[in-house]
């Protein structure tokens, strides 16, 4: 950023200061994402169809039930929560870096009345409504499947929208501290694929140790996703730990509120600091 009236506050971790100014910047992303809905809604439309046909179709028919109940069933919430982290995660990590860094929307943004702290925040909820609109293409395919068998499907646009906003405040921590765009690299390869597949999306958690099961508990956000997904779209979670499903839900949200909090403050201060510093 090259703006003088941007340097002249000092860059210091603080409680972020917002104003309705946050949907200015909002409202600027949601205008760029209807000019190309095109594009952008086809893969998010493709991507869950393939899923259930490959996986659920496929490999299903090689899988006894889990749970009771066919495997397709078993991945049909999994991919709710997919759809969730990769919406967040990939516009907060390589979409807001290209309007950062290359398209220099931030520089116009701030010379407006904004401040920094309410471009960054603006940026946190469009990648957390980006993941409600990825979460809702997904749970309108697995509709048309027929694979909902709980009334309770209908909370799943407010959790896609919290546990994006979870995955946007991680995402822009990576976005913070990337010097090129070739960085994302890491993150997607470390920390996004691992929980692609170790979250409890295409097995059960119970067949992993319970330090395994603990680990993803502890670190896995997706985990957590996955295990309200599954309790709102198929009525039901797995006793993770020997814990008592019905106890899963309060505890992973109370997990998602903790480090959507922690990681909404931290990143709004991070890209503060790569800004103005």
């Amino acid at each position: 950023m090259t703006s003088t009236n941007i340097r002249r506050s000092p860059a210091r971790f603080s409680i972020p200061k917002l104003t309705y100014r946050v949907w200015k910047v909002w409202h600027r992303n949601f205008d760029v994402f209807m000019k190309t809905i095109k594009v952008n809604f086809l893969p998010s439309l493709l991507e869950p169809i393939l899923y259930l046909l490959a996986f659920g179709y496929g490999l299903g028919g090689f899988i006894q039930n889990i749970g009771g109940q066919p495997y397709i069933n078993f991945i049909a919430p999994a991919l709710v929560a997919i759809a969730v982290m990769n919406g967040a995660f990939f516009e907060c990590t390589f979409g807001s870096f290209v309007r950062m860094y290359y398209q220099k929307t931030f520089d116009a943004i701030v010379a407006t009345p904004v401040s920094v702290e309410e471009v960054v925040a603006g940026e946190l909820l469009w990648g957390a409504t980006r993941a409600t609109i990825n979460a809702t293409i997904v749970l309108i395919v697995i509709a048309v499947f027929r694979l909902i068998t709980s009334p309770l499907f209908l909370l799943v646009p407010l959790i896609a929208f919290f546990g994006g906003l979870m995955f946007a405040s991680i995402a822009m921590c990576f976005t913070a501290l990337a010097p090129d765009i070739d960085f994302f690299n890491y993150p997607s390869f470390l920390f996004v694929t691992p929980m692609l597949f170790l979250s409890g999306t295409f097995f059960p958690l119970t067949s992993l140790p319970s330090a395994a099961q603990a680990t993803a508990m502890a670190v896995l956000p997706l985990t957590h996703i996955v295990n309200i997904a599954r309790g709102v779209v198929a009525g039901h979670t797995e006793a993770i730990l020997g814990l008592n499903p019905q106890m899963l839900l309060p505890i992973s949200i109370a997990w998602i509120v903790l480090v959507t909090i922690f990681f909404f403050i931290v990143s709004i201060n991070l890209m503060k600091k790569r800004l103005t510093g």
